[in-house]
C-alpha cells in the first residue's frame, strides 16, 4: 500500500476501472427484475417462477462467495480476476441463448458466485493499492458502480429487454463484460495472492465473534431499508395516491439521491467510521419510522422517501473497510474472505428485510413496515455500538 496521502493518476485510473467492473456486475445482477415478464413469456413459465431467478442468485451469492474466496485465495489476484471475468462473460452469453428455465437458472447461479468473488477482489485490490487514508474514497467509488448500475444500467437493460427480448439484455451485459475485461487487463497491476493458508484456516475467521457482529451490522442496515423499499411502489400508489405515471420518475430520483449517499459513505469512512455509524443508524431509524406519519402528505412523504434513499447506503464503505481491518487483526491470511463478507451481508439483509416486510405487510396496515424498518435500524445501531466499545477496550 502506498505511503503517500494523495491519490495519484494511476490510483484514479485503477479506481475507475474497478468501478466500471462493479457497474457491469451490478447491471447484470439487478436488471433481471426489470425483464421477468419477458423471460416468463419467452420460456413459457409463470412470472412467479421467473422470480425464483432473483432469489436463487441471492442465495448462490451468499453461500458461494465466501467459500470460493477461501478456495481461490492462493491465486495471484490479477490473473484470477481476468479468468473469472472471462468465465462471467461466457455465462452471460449462455444466458442470452438459454431456451429453458433450467439452463438459465444454472447460468445465473454460477454467475452469482463469480459476481460475489469479483466484487470482493475489487475491494481487496483497491484497499491494498491506494494510500490507507484514501481507502474510504476508493471503496466508496467502487460501490458507486452499483449505484450507477441501478440508476442507468438497469433502466437501459430493461428498455432493451422489453423491446428486443430478454436475450438482447444479456447481449448488452456480455458486451459490457468484455469492456470490463479489457480495462482490467490494461490497468490492474499484478498483486500477491489474497491468502497462503488452507481453506480451513481461512474459514476459521467466520467463527470469530467480532467478525460475526461486524457481519450483521450491514445485514441489519440493509434489512432496515428493504423492509420498506420492497413495498415502495405500493406505498407511492396507495398511501400517497400518486398517478402511475409518477412512479418511474420517482424511482429514478430515488436512485439519483443514492449517488449522494454513496459519496457521503466515503466521507464517513474517512475517520472513526464505526463510531460515526452508531449515530447514522439512529438517524436512519428515525427517517424510516417517520414515514408512518409523513405519508399523510404527498410533499412530506416524498421528502421523507428522499431522506430514506440518502441514508440507505451510508454504511457500505465503513463496514467493508472494517471487516478487512478486523481480518488483518485476527486472521491476516483471510483478508480476501473478509472482503467478501460485506457484499454477502448486504444480500442477506436484502433477503431478510424483504421477507420481514412481507410478513408485516400481510398481517396489518402497510405503513407498519416503516415502524419495523426503524426497529431493525436500531438493531444495527446496537451492534455498531457493541463493536465500537470492543474496539476501545482492546486499544
Amino acid at each position: 500500500m502506498s505511503s503517500t496521502t494523495r491519490l495519484r493518476k494511476t490510483d484514479w485510473l485503477l479506481i475507475a476501472t474497478l468501478s466500471l467492473l462493479t457497474f457491469v456486475l451490478g447491471t447484470s445482477e439487478f436488471v433481471i427484475v426489470g425483464i421477468l415478464s419477458e423471460i416468463a413469456s419467452a420460456l413459457g413459465i409463470t412470472i412467479a417462477k421467473a422470480g425464483t431467478l432473483v432469489s436463487a442468485f441471492a442465495i448462490a451469492f451468499a453461500i458461494g462467495t465466501p467459500v470460493t474466496m477461501s478456495i481461490t485465495g492462493r491465486f495471484e489476484r490479477r490473473k484470477l480476476m481476468l479468468s473469472l471475468i472471462f468465465v462471467w462473460v461466457v455465462l452471460n452469453f449462455c444466458s442470452s441463448i438459454a431456451d429453458t428455465y433450467s439452463l438459465l437458472l444454472a447460468t445465473r447461479i454460477v454467475t452469482a458466485v463469480l459476481t460475489g468473488v469479483l466484487i470482493s477482489l475489487a475491494m481487496v485490490v483497491a484497499s491494498d493499492s491506494v494510500p490507507i487514508a484514501k481507502r474510504g474514497v476508493a471503496v466508496s467509488f467502487i460501490f458507486g458502480g452499483f449505484t450507477l448500475a441501478n440508476v442507468f444500467g438497469v433502466p437501459i437493460g430493461t428498455f432493451i429487454g422489453q423491446h428486443a427480448g430478454f436475450e438482447a439484455t444479456f447481449w448488452l451485459t456480455t458486451g459490457l463484460g468484455l469492456l470490463a475485461f479489457l480495462a482490467v487487463f490494461k490497468v490492474v497491476p499484478r498483486q500477491q495472492a489474497t491468502a497462503t493458508s488452507s481453506v480451513k484456516d481461512q474459514l476459521r475467521l467466520l467463527a470469530n465473534p467480532r467478525i460475526m457482529i461486524a457481519f450483521f451490522i450491514p445485514s441489519f442496515g440493509f434489512g432496515a431499508t428493504y423492509v420498506v423499499y420492497t413495498y415502495l411502489v405500493p406505498i407511492l400508489e396507495l398511501e400517497l395516491e400518486l398517478p402511475r405515471g409518477w412512479i418511474s420518475p420517482i424511482l429514478l430520483a430515488y436512485g439519483v439521491v443514492s449517488i449522494f449517499s454513496n459519496i457521503l459513505a466515503g466521507k464517513i469512512a474517512s475517520h472513526n467510521p464505526i463510531g460515526r455509524l452508531r449515530f447514522v443508524f439512529v438517524v436512519q431509524a428515525i427517517v424510516l419510522a417517520a414515514l408512518y406519519v409523513t405519508t399523510s402528505s404527498v410533499t412530506l412523504g416524498l421528502i421523507n422517501i428522499a431522506l430514506m434513499s440518502l441514508m440507505s447506503i451510508l454504511l457500505t464503505t465503513s463496514t467493508q473497510i472494517y471487516l478487512i481491518d478486523l481480518a488483518e487483526k485476527f486472521n491476516p491470511e483471510a483478508k480476501g474472505l473478509a472482503a467478501s463478507l460485506m457484499p454477502v451481508a448486504s444480500n442477506v439483509g436484502i433477503a431478510f428485510g424483504s421477507a420481514l416486510g412481507g410478513l408485516v405487510y400481510a398481517s396489518g396496515p402497510m405503513m407498519n413496515t416503516a415502524l419495523v424498518g426503524g426497529l431493525v435500524a436500531l438493531l444495527a445501531a446496537l451492534l455498531t455500538a457493541i463493536s465500537f466499545r470492543l474496539d476501545r477496550r482492546v486499544s
